[in-house]
């Protein structure tokens, strides 16, 4: 019996890793995990999308360079405090989601990760961002909420595909000169933080910008309104809300959210 159980058994991981092969797909969320899968690292190649989300991975092992075709990464919910610094050797990685983690500090050579597309990291224990952060020039959604962030690097600044920021529930008391130079900027998002003054210009260079919260910081709504450009962001924002109308998108009670307490 025992040793049909164990052929079964190793004919299941057999099946299982040939089936992650052909898709390139790995798929071990919810499976009670941890350490990282000796199995996974030795696919090497052939790994597309590693999601090993909700389980008590404590430890990234600095073999996970050898996912070199890696595009997505999700270790979202685990126990994992560090990122081993040849994270940044994953040259062909889009979208890391490392929400709900003990990380408080990011490698430097994250700024190696230069196809980023998409990087979570809420619900952790970060006290800064790399300054190399800047290097992410493909980056589109950076979300960094719930930490214990009290700046944002100036180098963000230089991530000219940037469209979402989302810093909520952090202890941020200065946003960076810099974001105006995110002229693809949509949303800004920086709820709950201490937060008393935007930077000057920022309504006026970012131009695509439609949605900027900054509700339950020391900023008035008499300061929001008298910073130059607040009329031409006004009406973008009253136009998104017009095209949700016209879109049948449910609103919620308050109808259009002008983003400062007042």
């Amino acid at each position: 019996m025992g040793c049909c159980a164990s052929n079964t058994a190793g004919g299941s991981k057999a099946n299982r890793i040939s089936r992650w092969r052909s898709t390139g797909i790995v798929g071990l969320r919810d499976s009670k995990l941890k350490t990282f899968p000796d199995e996974v690292i030795e696919m090497e190649r052939a790994v597309r999308t590693l999601d090993l989300t909700h389980n008590k991975i404590a430890d990234v092992p600095g073999e996970i360079s050898k996912l070199i075709n890696m595009q997505r990464l999700l270790i979202a919910d685990n126990l994992v405090e560090r990122l081993p610094g040849n994270l940044g050797k994953l040259q062909s990685l889009k979208v890391l989601m490392l929400d709900g983690n003990r990380i408080s500090c990011l490698p430097d050579e994250l700024g190696q990760l230069v196809r980023l597309e998409q990087l979570s990291i809420s619900r952790n224990m970060l006290i800064y961002l790399p300054d190399t952060i800047g290097s992410l020039r493909n980056l589109v959604l950076l979300n960094v909420s719930n930490n214990r962030l009290k700046s944002l690097p100036e180098s963000v600044g230089s991530c000219a595909s940037l469209e979402e920021i989302q810093a909520n529930d952090n202890v941020v008391e200065e946003l960076p000169a810099s974001l105006c130079n995110l002229i693809q900027l949509k949303s800004l998002c920086v709820d709950n933080n201490q937060v008393n003054q935007i930077p000057d210009g920022l309504l006026i260079h970012c131009k695509s910008l439609q949605n900027l919260s900054l509700h339950n910081n020391p900023i008035s709504m008499d300061q929001f309104q008298l910073m130059e450009g607040y009329q031409e962001f006004e009406e973008r924002r009253k136009k998104k809300f017009d095209k949700q109308i016209d879109s049948n998108v449910m609103m919620g009670s308050k109808g259009l959210d002008v983003g400062v307490d007042k």
